[in-house]
């Protein structure tokens, strides 16, 4: 009976998970997991703090799911070593396991800069995890005075989530605008606008420069009072144990389209790897549930003895703040034509080039969107389609009956 060990309990280890028993349906599965809950979606611990769901209802699988796939899980043990000639890990506690397949899902873990003083400040926080979620639930009040170190898409999550809970929430940025990371000058200038309408207030273009307890002074000189910090300046992918064990790592854990590290019989799946960015022909780490997904259902099947590859990857983002949505896939390469259709509520912005669509950004329109992104990972010649209609608005008419049978309908 082959042994499979998976590290990690996330999104990519439930993918790993079913990829290994779509091929075998009797090998043991042993999942090793740092936190004590069972597989969740964390972009929902945002809603949590809303109270928009529950605990149980931010479950990945349902109650069944190891029980169903035959597979054992350590709650609250970590792995602090990878033996790859002896083809064995060790936990924490001292603990070893073997393994004939070995999959690393470890995520990443908050990334905070040097701060001075920063030790002296009681109330900090991480927003990653359900035990993040919790505690900032116990620490708030109606009264507090929230300071949030970051406005990407976990700072302003944070923010949305505590919106209806607490008096005040700044959040701060060293870049000049929010969403730095996947919106432009001018969209994240509506969704700034969009959010202060909602109550959180800015300081972008500056971060902190020295704490004193509760007390902030940034780098531009403004000083604020706060009760709660919440720091959410960015993430690094977990590399740690494949780089210990002499295994290729740059910015994540390397691995080709099956998944396979450079490591005989490891694999990594998920926010710990780099990969392929078919959008931009890069490789970059996409620290994105969907991917993380798809390379973890990938590298079940090639431990389990099949055949799999995950080489159409693509960097998007779905997420919307207080009732106004965003949407942004792909990428905009240098030379790139841009189609753009913009109001006071929403902007369309379609990036093109070499006869492919690159990429998109789409503030407060979302229909059938699922449409561009099909069109930017299967790479399709924008002459084979009605661009025309399509950037106007996707619809499957506009695609052609060639397309649609074989996309579609799965026809060869």
């Amino acid at each position: 009976m082959k042994q499979y060990v998976i590290i990690g309990n996330g999104v990519a280890a439930a993918g790993c998970i079913e990829g290994i028993r779509s091929v075998d349906a009797e090998g043991r599965i042993t999942v090793i997991s740092a936190e004590k809950h069972p597989v969740y979606c964390r972009p929902l611990i945002s809603y949590y703090l809303e109270n928009k769901t529950d605990l149980q209802r931010m479950h990945y699988r349902g109650d069944s799911f190891y029980q169903d796939n035959h597979a054992e899980v350590i709650y609250g043990r970590t792995v602090s070593a990878i033996d790859k000639d002896a083809k064995q890990v060790t936990l924490d506690n001292g603990d070893t396991l073997s393994y004939d397949a070995l999959c690393c899902c470890t995520g990443s873990s908050p990334f905070v800069p040097p701060m001075q003083g920063l030790e002296t400040v009681q109330n900090k926080f991480n927003f990653m995890t359900i035990d993040d979620s919790l505690a900032l639930e116990q620490a708030v009040t109606p009264e507090s005075k929230v300071l949030i170190i970051g406005a990407g898409l976990i700072g302003l999550k944070c923010a949305e989530g505590l919106h209806s809970r607490v008096k005040q929430i700044t959040v701060c940025d060293l870049a000049p605008r929010v969403l730095s990371s996947i919106l432009d000058d001018k969209c994240a200038a509506m969704m700034q606008k969009h959010l202060e309408q909602n109550g959180i207030s800015f300081i972008l273009g500056t971060s902190a420069k020295e704490f004193s307890g509760n007390h902030v002074t940034m780098q531009n000189g403004t000083a604020l009072d706060f009760d709660v910090l919440v720091l959410a300046v960015g993430v690094r992918a977990n590399t740690a144990l494949v780089k210990d064990a002499g295994g290729n790592v740059n910015r994540g854990i390397v691995v080709d389209d099956a998944c396979r590290t450079s490591l005989a019989d490891i694999y990594a799946a998920g926010d710990c790897t780099e990969y392929h960015d078919i959008s931009s022909d890069t490789v970059k780490v996409m620290a994105l549930m969907p991917n993380a997904y798809m390379q973890g259902h990938t590298a079940g099947v090639n431990m389990a003895g099949g055949e799999a590859v995950f080489d159409n990857a693509i960097p998007m983002n779905s997420i919307g703040f207080f009732g106004f949505h965003c949407h942004t896939a792909g990428a905009q390469p240098e030379g790139c034509e841009m189609y753009e259709e913009s109001d006071e509520n929403h902007i369309k912005r379609l990036f093109v080039k070499d006869d492919r669509l690159t990429g998109f950004m789409l503030l407060g329109h979302m229909h059938r969107t699922g449409i561009y992104t099909a069109l930017i990972r299967n790479k399709t010649p924008l002459s084979s389609v009605d661009f025309d209609r399509l950037r106007i608005e996707p619809q499957l008419s506009a695609l052609g009956s060639a397309y649609r049978d074989k996309v579609l309908k799965g026809a060869v």
